[in-house]
């Protein structure tokens, strides 16, 4: 009876050594695998930015009149003979 006592001391001394050696690098896995997850998909939404960014640029190049509405709205461009008007909105008060 001693010696199976002795067996399962050594048992569990062995597996609580495995447990303390081995829990934290399983943690800090379970914790990259989550991050890569993060970054995997932060990856598929730049790339889909990127690829509406690279239709937004072949229209800017390609299409006058999409580059003249451009100019007009974002950059305040006037044709000549045009009074340029800007409207304010009313303060507050």
């Amino acid at each position: 009876m001693l010696a199976t006592l002795k067996k399962a001391f050594w048992f569990f001394a062995v597996a609580g050594l495995l447990l303390v050696l081995f829990i934290p690098g399983f943690a800090k896995l379970q914790g990259l695998r989550d991050k890569n997850v993060d970054l995997e998909d932060k990856i598929r939404r730049l790339n889909i930015e990127n690829a509406l960014l690279n239709q937004e640029l072949k229209r800017i190049e390609s299409d006058p009149i999409y580059q003249e509405r451009i100019a007009r709205e974002k950059m305040g461009v006037v044709r000549k003979g045009e009074i340029p008007i800007k409207i304010m909105p009313k303060n507050s008060r």
